[in-house]
């Protein structure tokens, strides 16, 4: 598939997706996500996946501006191009096998806050913000951003997001426990791309359950989790990454895992 508004580019097993439209400060229409939909799909040899934006912001939100766009084409309209593409895209996101890490670079507001927190690893410049603005335009927060925020913010301050529609600021997330980590602005690509290539020289089927597992304890009791981890470290124990481990670990010697 070719792509009119992500760059796609790969560095060994990291692949980079990149929000291009820095014109639009990245707005996201049904299209882009699409596209991103897509290359994550599209794993290839990626064994982890960084997403950023081009220019001065990650992503500004749905497209409102551009016409004929399904997102704001009324309610119905809405409906449709979450339900065809702004959903699946956070949806793939839960399913890829492949961590992902997301380097937020400026404003992510709207889908594109949701998209960045839908990332394993959210690592965001100072100058950055989070913002949940649909309440100044009377619309609902989507992109699953009603389920993420109370799970990770609890719900008083998820409440303030989604009610007050306020900025965030990078540090302010990061001590909220919103984001992994807020650092300063000439260092977030070096961060994101060290941390990147740490998770793509690990051990990739089990870091692949621990996302699976993760997501399901989410939405189930405390023995279905339980349950859901003896599953996984079946799976898990059955790659050769984890008798590389076991080796490695019996040798002596640092392990070296092949993702497989």
């Amino acid at each position: 598939m070719s792509y009119e508004h992500i760059l796609v580019t790969s560095d060994g097993p990291v692949t980079t997706i990149t929000l291009n439209r820095p014109d639009r400060l990245n707005a996201c229409p049904p299209e882009m996500a699409e596209e991103i939909r897509d290359a994550l799909g599209a794993t290839g040899d990626a064994r982890c996946f960084l997403i950023t934006g081009a220019g001065r912001a990650f992503c500004s939100g749905a497209d409102l501006a551009s016409t004929g766009d399904r997102a704001v084409a009324g309610g119905r309209g809405s409906y449709d191009a979450l339900s065809k593409s702004y959903n699946p895209l956070i949806m793939e996101m839960t399913r890829c096998r492949a961590p992902i890490v997301a380097a937020v670079n400026g404003p992510a507001a709207g889908i594109g806050c949701s998209i960045a927190l839908g990332a394993d690893f959210v690592i965001a410049a100072n100058s950055a913000y989070f913002l949940q603005a649909f309440v100044n335009i009377g619309l609902v927060p989507d992109g699953g951003a009603s389920w993420m925020l109370p799970r990770l913010i609890g719900k008083a301050r998820a409440t303030e997001m989604m009610m007050l529609g306020e900025k965030i600021p990078a540090e302010k997330a990061e001590s909220w426990g919103l984001i992994y980590k807020a650092v300063e602005d000439e260092a977030l690509a070096d961060e994101a791309g060290a941390l990147a290539a740490r998770l793509a020289n690990g051990p990739t089927v089990a870091l692949g359950q621990m996302r699976e597992n993760l997501i399901r304890a989410l939405q189930s009791d405390y023995a279905s989790g339980l349950h859901q981890e003896a599953v996984g470290q079946w799976r898990a124990g059955g790659s050769m990454d984890a008798r590389e481990g076991i080796a490695s670990f019996l040798q002596k010697r640092k392990p070296e895992f092949k993702g497989e």
